[in-house]
């Protein structure tokens, strides 16, 4: 990674996951030494509202500290906030990345939103269900941040993220085993164009 700021935002519902998406993932890339900032956006919303979260990573400081507008990757926990929000919004066509938990395909999601830049799609929805027992995306979401972008390794971004969850789960080793399968499976598992 250049020294410049690598910006991403993360689309979902409260919930799902989106905020600790963000920080499990700055967290992670800053155990390898990147200078990250990682927050949400969001009001009095309730479960199941639409949230955004945040991460900026770079190799320098980061002195800015203001909402990110043109993001270099965007990512959609819920599919159904497609024609809700503007999930391309800021997002350049011609270098920005577009990940969605999709059963479709990249190709078709492009056709869906009419967007011709670069779509990833990976059904983080099924893989977490099927490795932690619920829909809750955001896990599988990071594992295929990781695989379309290169920003982390997968083993760095695993071995940080098992110490963080075996602190917040320390009795239930079965969710933090779960997520870790959804991370790698998702990081196997994503396609795009």
């Amino acid at each position: 990674m250049d020294n410049r700021i690598f910006e991403i935002r993360w689309h979902g519902r409260g919930g799902q996951g989106a905020k600790t998406a963000a920080l499990l993932f700055g967290d992670a890339a800053l155990s390898t030494g990147k200078y990250i900032q990682a927050f949400p956006e969001y009001g009095p919303e309730r479960m199941g509202a639409p949230v955004q979260s945040f991460n900026r990573i770079s190799s320098e400081p980061i002195r800015l500290h203001s909402g990110i507008e043109n993001p270099d990757v965007v990512l959609v926990l819920d599919v159904t906030l497609i024609g809700q929000v503007d999930v391309t919004k800021g997002l350049d066509e011609g270098k920005g990345v577009l990940i969605v938990n999709t059963p479709l395909t990249a190709e078709e999601m492009k056709k869906k939103l009419g967007y011709d830049g670069k779509v990833c799609t990976v059904d983080a929805s099924a893989i977490a269900t099927d490795t932690i027992g619920k829909n809750i995306p955001n896990t599988p979401m990071i594992g295929a941040l990781v695989k379309v972008t290169g920003i982390l390794g997968i083993d760095e971004l695993l071995e940080d993220t098992k110490i963080k969850l075996e602190k917040k789960f320390r009795n239930r080793p079965e969710i933090v085993e779960g997520n870790l399968k959804a991370i790698e499976r998702a990081y196997n598992e994503v396609k795009g164009v």
